[in-house]
């Protein structure tokens, strides 16, 4: 492995990343040069667990999101170990699939009809039952080794970086758009019902309390129904 040349490349892809104008694109960029930079790469995508719902990001083929969807159905693989064990380990690998027996039968059966030969991934982040880890896949057993793997480690300090950019934005989005909503809500309390501005926001907050509703939920249902009267 050329490290300086590894490091020019990395030098060069970091200040393409600053230049990509979202977050997938910028996920994209970071999947893409996974098969690229890191050696023994044919394939590479990022796997979002959200409780049992599995969400597949920028994946550089269908294989990738396949492999994502399995794992969810059968309820086991590599990813979803690395994440119980996060405390102990945040890198897994697959070094040959054809020689993987006892972990995961199922899904490492099925990769393997879809010519998987070996695998590696590493864990980005974990929060309650949600985590996201960024993988790599070979179609040749043995693929990755020790120096794939200190590559893949570098690229996934710039996926952790995104993807917490990416759950941030999200984040920002939805509380932009919940306060919009009870503000719009609030509008029409008061325009029905003739209350100020704070009157309208207590019986928002009543109404959920009451009902052990989200009060975006019922933010929600006030502007489709028009009021608290049609709930």
């Amino acid at each position: 492995m050329d490290w300086h040349r590894f490091a020019q490349q990395m030098a060069s892809m970091a200040r393409d990343l600053l230049a990509q104008p979202s977050v997938d694109s910028t996920l994209a960029r970071i999947t893409g040069s996974a098969t690229e930079l890191v050696e023994g790469c044919d394939a590479a995508g990022i796997l979002l667990v959200h409780g049992f719902e599995v969400e597949t990001l920028a994946p550089t083929e269908q294989l990738v999101a396949d492999l994502d969807q399995l794992q969810q159905r059968l309820g086991q693989g590599p990813c979803f170990d690395a994440a119980r064990e996060s405390e102990k380990e945040r890198v897994f690998r697959i070094h040959d699939f054809t020689a993987e027996e006892l972990r995961w039968p199922d899904f490492v059966a099925r990769a393997l009809e879809r010519g998987v030969g070996s695998m590696m991934g590493f864990l980005l982040f974990t929060d309650d039952l949600d985590f996201g880890a960024l993988n790599f896949y070979s179609r040749r057993p043995g693929a990755f080794t020790d120096v794939s793997e200190d590559a893949a480690v570098m690229l996934a300090s710039h996926a952790a970086v995104a993807l917490s950019s990416a759950r941030t934005h999200a984040q920002l989005e939805q509380a932009v758009a919940t306060r919009h909503q009870i503000g719009e809500a609030m509008g029409i309390l008061m325009s029905e019902l003739r209350l100020t501005e704070d009157q309208a926001f207590a019986a928002l907050r009543r109404y959920s309390q009451e009902n052990n509703i989200k009060l975006r939920e019922v933010a929600r249902q006030v502007c489709e129904k028009g009021g608290l009267s049609g709930l």
